[in-house]
Parts: C-alpha cells; structure tokens; sequence
C-alpha cells in the first residue's frame, strides 16, 4: 500500500502496520573466492571501487547453478583462468542486494589473465610477502569487517 514498513522478526519480515501485510526479502546466493597459485594471489578491481583497491572475485549463483559451476564461471568470465580445488571458508551475509556471500578458496590451474573490461577493470597476481606488508603493499585491500579481506588476510597468515 505503499506505508513504511517495520522491520519484524529479526530482520526476516518487514510488516505493514497500515494494510498488515508481510514481506519477505530474498536473500540471494552469491560466491566469492581467493584464487591463488603458490606464494600469489589473483585480485581484481571494479569500477565501483575506490581508488587503487582490488578484491577476491566474486559473483551472483545463476538458477540451477551449483555453487561450484558458479565459481569456475565468474572466474574464467572476468580473468579467463581455470580454477580446482575449491575450499568452503566461510561466509558473510550481504544485505545490500539481499545476499549471502559464501566465501572460498580456489587454485588457478594458470597464471595467464585474460580481463573481460565488462566484467572487471583490472586483475593482478601479487605475492604474499607484497601484501603481507603494508608499506610495500601496491594496492588498497578491501575493508577489514568484509568476507573479502577475512579470505585474503587468512591466506597471508599461512607459511606455506
């Protein structure tokens, strides 16, 4: 009916206090993933993104897709690399738009990019030892409270 609705359980409902109507948003799922090779890691960067950050990629499940044909997609559409591997992390609900982002770890079966410009402005391998240290660090990381930085900062804490 068009009133503000109320935000009801949790979260989960938003109520209508002039018709009584409930809503209930989706929750759509989507991957992210650390593709690595070695002592590097692949990270790219999106228009949307402030100035010199790059991230893990990431991106919507399509209908009938499994998690795992989602991941091989988005990687091969935006860098044209050959991903194996895949480890489940963790995950970060996402509300704006209303997704669930859950978070994996993958490796590159090559190291050869091939950028899609639709899909991404830029993607790199960097080595661990280049992002371990923040003064050396080329590029800004992604916010720390994000699924993105969790997955990067895990891999830099490993030693092998």
């Amino acid at each position: 009916c068009g009133t503000e609705t109320l935000v009801t359980q949790g979260g989960h409902a938003r109520h209508c206090p002039s018709c009584g109507r409930d809503n209930f948003p989706r929750t759509d799922p989507a991957v992210i993933v650390l593709v690595t090779r070695g002592d590097q890691c692949l990270l790219g960067r999106s228009p949307r993104f402030p100035p010199g950050m790059y991230s893990t990629l990431a991106g919507f499940v399509e209908p009938g897709e499994s998690l795992e044909e989602t991941l091989r997609r988005e990687v091969f559409e935006e860098v044209g690399v050959e991903i194996e591997d895949f480890v489940y992390r963790a995950s970060q609900p996402w509300p704006f738009p209303q997704s669930l982002m859950l978070g994996f770890r993958a490796k590159a079966r090559e190291i050869r990019l091939v950028v899609d410009p639709h899909e991404i402005e830029a993607a790199a391998w960097f080595g661990r030892a280049e992002l371990a240290d923040a003064a050396r660090r080329p590029v800004r990381l992604p916010n720390p409270d994000s699924i993105a930085r969790f997955l990067i900062e895990e891999w830099l804490a490993e030693t092998d």
